[in-house]
């Protein structure tokens, strides 16, 4: 059974330690998260700085391995190519692993975009609600 969502909301990366505020995009194949750095590493691995605000007040840098690397067409209908990486999301109490790719989001208003390969079959995006499974704000 499929967990009904709003059209954003706040996802959790347990393994990298943060959660950070969502936009849930079913015209958008793949997900990509905001990063700051992206920097190809021996054995087929990156090392990235993520972006947790708009502001770049909030930084974190991680390292993970390679899974794919992809053209991807931008909202702009621009192809560009990208790394993805593999790590678990929890979303409304949900656990799952996903393939999220890295690119700069600067300009964009949510910092993670989630795309159908991640909501497929455990999530029903209602589109006229904002926050229906996570609360609006998080307490800090």
């Amino acid at each position: 059974m499929s967990m009904t969502i709003g059209w954003r909301e706040w996802a959790e990366f347990p393994g990298w330690g943060f959660r950070v505020k969502a936009k849930a995009d079913t015209g958008a194949r793949s997900s990509a998260i905001d990063c700051a750095e992206i920097t190809e590493l021996p054995g087929d691995r990156v090392r990235f700085t993520v972006r947790l605000d708009r502001k770049e007040k909030k930084l974190i840098t991680l390292e993970e391995n390679i899974v794919a690397r992809k053209k991807v067409r931008s909202s702009t209908g621009r192809p560009t190519s990208r790394i993805f990486v593999e790590t678990q999301l929890r979303l409304a109490g949900i656990e799952k692993r996903v393939i999220v790719s890295l690119v700069c989001r600067k300009t964009m208003i949510h910092r993670l975009l989630l795309g159908r390969e991640a909501l497929a079959k455990d999530f029903v995006v209602d589109p006229a609600v904002d926050h229906w499974a996570t609360p609006r704000r998080i307490k800090k």
